[in-house]
């Protein structure tokens, strides 16, 4: 007999569905009464997460020390970048509260910028910062990548200047004095003797460790130009004469004519090899980096130098900037001023800033202790050079970075034009550096439009402005 609504088919040995929904509601309210009997341990001091086991290692003593002075009791927590990110944004969105005080690295910083500042999930630290003179205190430039509309989010960790690590052993054993290079052009010229062919007739080392595919570098070099994916208001300036000018040297350094730069991949074994081997002269080196060399490489000790980064122009800027950590405190936090406290006792340290260099190369942002005797010291990697004293040179000079949450898909777009770019000057056999800058606009311009729509999209924000470069068209 076939179903019908007034003879249905029995199922033997299933619940019929009045009674599956009596099961279910009393297993809700079976649960909801545990939750409510449920004790949950009130959380006692403040809570801070970080991502990098490093940095836990050289915050734990000085946590212990802030705890026997008697003040508030502060535990860390290491978690992975991505898990920390996700978490992050999960408690900005939903208001609930998580940790009072958060290291965040640059690329994931820019994520809790999106939306009007009210919607900002970190305390604004302004006020504060200026009240007590920090502003005068830290490099200025350290605290661009975490302001976003004019306002602080977070105390700089670190500077991270850029210079190029060289092969001294090669390039003096030439005879060649690194000292009289001021421009990029001075660098090639007086480094190409060192190119010498191999059996096949191409050189058996190049100049410089650049390629197409490395998406960092590219805005390392836009900054150091006076380029910038976005200007101050947080409208996306990718399609800059500036930004085309380096595009165009980019590809005629990888791939033109006159090749001076080839690819030995940065973190990875093969690159190490290809280092190792002198494949390339010299490195993007900001001063995180050095702690990677000596210990990736601990055969190139005292066959290494640094020197500043040659400027795009005489008189021009000698370096740039890599990476970048905040130290934030999250809105939800149950006592601001125990963590606003907190985060000034570990950043403004000099205990940190002297374990910091020590322990992992890092030059600190705090003004007052560059003239600590520590970053005079000589390195024995780096053929015996004051190390530290010669990024903090540099420091008052790394330029200004945005904080837009946008900033890493200006990035992969950009760095999708510099591919194109070189694709189509190796299909055509045109370097001409004229040519490649009028094409390289044109390629900027359509990734700019690309980051604009993207930024249109962003229902919690004001639409943002556009620049003047793409005639206002998104």
């Amino acid at each position: 007999m076939r179903d019908s609504p007034t003879h249905p088919r029995e199922t033997r040995g299933e619940p019929s569905r009045p009674l599956s929904a009596l099961l279910i509601a009393a297993l809700a309210l079976a649960s909801a009464a545990t939750l409510a009997t449920w004790s949950i341990p009130e959380r006692k001091g403040l809570q801070m997460w970080t991502f990098a086991r490093l940095h836990k290692q050289l915050y734990d003593p000085i946590v212990a020390k802030w705890t026997a002075e008697g003040s508030a009791n502060v535990q860390m927590t290491l978690m992975g970048i991505q898990g920390m990110e996700r978490r992050m944004l999960a408690a900005f969105l939903s208001g609930m509260p998580f940790a009072d005080l958060v290291e965040v690295e640059r690329a994931n910083a820019g994520r809790a910028f999106r939306g009007p500042p009210e919607s900002v999930g970190f305390l604004d630290l302004t006020d504060r910062i200026h009240a007590e003179g920090l502003d005068k205190e830290i490099n200025t430039p350290s605290f661009s990548p975490w302001s976003s509309g004019g306002r602080i989010y977070g105390l700089p960790h670190d500077v991270h200047p850029v210079m190029l690590g060289y092969r001294a052993d090669i390039v003096e054993a030439a005879g060649i004095d690194i000292s009289q290079i001021e421009t990029w052009d001075d660098f090639f010229r007086t480094l190409s003797p060192l190119m010498t062919p191999g059996p096949d007739g191409k050189p058996s080392r190049y100049i410089l460790n650049l390629w197409d595919t490395h998406g960092t570098s590219l805005e390392m070099l836009m900054l150091q130009a006076g380029g910038a994916f976005f200007d101050a208001s947080g409208a996306c300036t990718l399609a800059s004469p500036t930004n085309a000018d380096v595009m165009a040297n980019i590809v005629a350094w990888c791939h033109g004519p006159s090749r001076v730069a080839a690819d030995a991949p940065y973190f990875s074994a093969s690159g190490n090899k290809l280092l190792l081997d002198g494949y390339v002269l010299a490195s993007f080196m900001p001063d995180w980096m050095c702690n990677v060399w000596k210990n990736e490489i601990p055969q190139l000790t005292g066959k290494v130098k640094l020197m500043p980064l040659p400027a795009w122009t005489k008189g021009g800027r000698r370096t740039s900037v890599w990476g970048g950590t905040m130290l934030g405190i999250p809105k939800t936090t149950s006592d601001p001023d125990a963590a606003w406290a907190f985060a000034k006792r570990l950043y403004l340290s000099p205990e940190l800033a002297r374990a910091t260099y020590h322990t992992a190369d890092i030059v600190t942002p705090v003004k007052k202790f560059w003239s600590d005797p520590v970053f005079d010291e000589k390195d024995p990697y780096f053929s015996n050079q004051p190390k530290g004293r010669l990024y903090l040179n540099l420091a008052p000079d790394v330029p200004s970075r945005s904080g837009s949450p946008y900033n890493a898909y200006a990035q992969l777009r950009a760095q999708d034009a510099l591919i194109s770019l070189a694709q189509t000057a190796k299909d055509s056999g045109d370097f001409n550096i004229d040519h490649l800058r009028s094409k390289a606009l044109d390629l900027l311009k359509d990734a700019q439009r690309m980051v604009e729509d993207q930024m249109s999209r962003n229902v919690f924000a004001p639409a943002a402005t556009t620049s003047a470069t793409t005639g206002g068209q998104s």
